[in-house]
């Protein structure tokens, strides 16, 4: 299984949204991180908004549209 590079984001939130995350993270037994990558998934699906795989994404060279 190939390693998959992943990137960085940094944002601001305010505290209160920031510790409604951490609750909802600890329920569903996941990190912060990985509490935001669920819901910008489940956003995205409910939209119909495709993700670009890895792959796709590399070949943009960071082009946004």
């Amino acid at each position: 299984m190939a390693n998959i590079k992943t990137a960085t984001l940094t944002f601001r939130i305010d505290p209160g949204l920031k510790e409604a995350l951490r609750i909802a993270a600890d329920q569903e037994h996941r990190s912060i991180a990985n509490m935001v990558e669920v819901l910008i998934r489940d956003y995205c699906e409910q939209r119909g908004i495709a993700i670009p795989s890895s792959e796709e994404t590399k070949n943009n060279h960071g082009v946004r549209s």
